[in-house]
């Protein structure tokens, strides 16, 4: 690490000067400029593949600039790694979990910094009551210290990162699209502890794809856009519409498709499912072209509903249904139609498919190619004789990969951890087309996606479903759950408490049955 004395403007925690970065004599970051101050919430905005991520490694210490200058409280300083950056004060939450899953909350939180015995062994319940204390104290107290953390559902174990940020009572936190899998009171714990840094003195460097939120809690907002910063404004003097423009390079005229009419037979039936501990007789059916909404606060049930209607779970009682009633679907593709499927396979098979809300632990093998990525749902129906027809599998993901415009253009053959959040997304996506699926479950499709990506992914969703696709979209993005779909079922506590029109229904509504002060 580098350290060295320096005049920087006075009053700055952190300021970037000309802050570049290279891969391969390629430049993703142009000449960065930031600057925060104590107290402050400076938001970072740009569409995905900008150098957001880039800008936050480096903050980091997981990447070295390749030209510019940092300085921290008046100290020019070059962190080589994220233990320097934990010794200069710099703290960061990405968006991409990090947690050790076999290990519980207290360990996680804890790790390196156990309160011990005279003995030297960790005092377990003075641990287990520290944690506890820290998760009150920043508003996550529903997290249970003991829980595994592993099996914790994504929006808790976000939690959890933050807490563990927080241990070290950094002088800049870095959060990294902390709000994408929050919603309701778990959202508002999260902007109040914001507010409450920044009234301690900490500089927020925060980084979201969600404007409103951007707008309601940003002292200054920073565009990057292709590397380079367009502009550093405040709120006051910009706008949701202006902000994307800014970051497009273009006006967006609007964000949802045209909404759709005239659906057909049920393709997904869920009658009577139960699963002990998660949700209790749940029964919902999605038509042939229509977009059904799931939505609910965490610890409702929804992810853990969907991986259980899509095999991944055992249901201890109810039924699954893919087809129509006649089962005449099920007859012309040759698939399974009734079923409580006991795995993955069974389901594929039956033609369900499902992208789930952590596209790095269960949607990506981030060692392998985009082109294997996406081909994976796909191997076995395009060999001969048991060898793999490449030709006919590189042109069919090759065609989608064009399709669904993933960036960069020649990507097929880069490993898939390289592509930026939005295009990791479409590589899924693109996975489970490619295996041709008649009902598709869509968990936080837009999780960590700029807006440009966002309206690409609802058209396309609008597109599958006017081919006669059946969708289910579960989002803890209220605007996208009453925006991008038809009707929307709401959980709360494994069970579905309102089954509403989305078109007529208002945000306030489906989060009054979301917490039972409706209905």
């Amino acid at each position: 690490m580098t350290v060295a004395a320096g005049s920087p403007r006075a009053g700055n925690v952190l300021e970037l000067r000309g802050v570049r970065k290279e891969f391969g004599g390629v430049p993703v970051l142009h000449g960065v400029d930031l600057v925060g101050r104590p107290g402050e919430v400076v938001a970072v905005v740009g569409a995905n593949g900008a150098g957001k991520s880039t800008l936050i490694k480096i903050l980091a210490g997981a990447l070295p600039m390749s030209g510019g200058e940092m300085w921290l409280d008046g100290a020019r300083v070059e962190p080589r790694s994220p233990h320097d950056a934990h010794d200069l004060g710099i703290r960061t939450v990405y968006q991409e979990l990090t947690l050790v899953p076999e290990l519980t909350v207290t360990e996680n939180l804890l790790l390196g910094n156990f309160p011990r015995r005279r003995t030297g062994l960790i005092d377990w319940p003075a641990a287990h009551a520290k944690a506890g204390r820290l998760l009150a104290e920043i508003g996550f107290g529903a997290v249970h210290p003991r829980a595994i953390a592993g099996r914790l559902t994504v929006a808790r174990q976000q939690m959890v990162e933050i807490a563990k940020a927080l241990v070290s009572e950094p002088r800049v936190l870095v959060l990294d699209e902390p709000s994408a899998v929050l919603a309701g009171t778990d959202l508002d714990s999260l902007f109040g502890l914001i507010r409450r840094l920044r009234d301690r003195g900490v500089l927020v460097i925060y980084v979201s794809h969600r404007l409103a939120e951007v707008l309601d809690l940003a002292t200054s907002i920073v565009v990057i856009k292709d590397g380079r910063v367009v502009t550093t404004t405040e709120p006051a003097r910009t706008s949701e519409d202006e902000l994307i423009r800014l970051m497009a390079g273009r006006r967006l005229e609007r964000i949802y498709p045209a909404r759709r009419t005239g659906f057909g037979e049920p393709r997904l039936r869920v009658t009577g499912l139960s699963r002990p501990g998660e949700f209790t007789d749940v029964s919902f059916t999605v038509r042939a072209g229509e977009i059904v909404g799931m939505f609910g606060l965490v610890g409702s049930g929804r992810s853990e509903l969907a991986r259980c209607v899509f095999g991944a779970e055992p249901a201890s009682t109810g039924e699954v249904r893919v087809g129509t009633e006649s089962g005449s679907d099920t007859e012309q593709s040759g698939r399974t139609g009734a079923t409580t499927f006991r795995s993955p396979t069974q389901a594929i098979t039956a033609g369900l498919a499902l992208v789930t809300e952590d596209r790095k632990r269960t949607g990506l093998v981030p060692e392998l190619t985009v082109r294997d990525n996406i081909g994976l749902t796909t191997l076995y129906s395009t060999t001969r004789a048991g060898l793999l027809d490449v030709p006919r599998h590189r042109r069919a993901v090759d065609d989608l990969i064009a399709r669904l415009d993933i960036r960069p253009a020649h990507c097929a053959t880069m490993p898939v951890v390289r592509l930026s959040g939005g295009n990791q997304q479409k590589a899924v996506l693109a996975k489970w087309l490619l295996a041709g699926p008649r009902v598709l479950i869509l968990d936080e499709p837009t999780r960590g996606v700029d807006m440009a990506t966002r309206m690409s992914i609802y058209q396309m969703v609008d597109d599958l479903a006017r081919d006669g696709l059946a969708v289910l979209l579960i989002s803890s993005d209220l605007t996208e759950v009453l925006g991008a779909t038809d009707r929307v079922l709401v959980m709360r506590e494994g069970r579905i408490t309102a089954d509403l029109d989305a078109e007529h229904t208002t945000e306030d509504e489906v989060l009054g049955y979301s917490i039972g002060r409706a209905g």
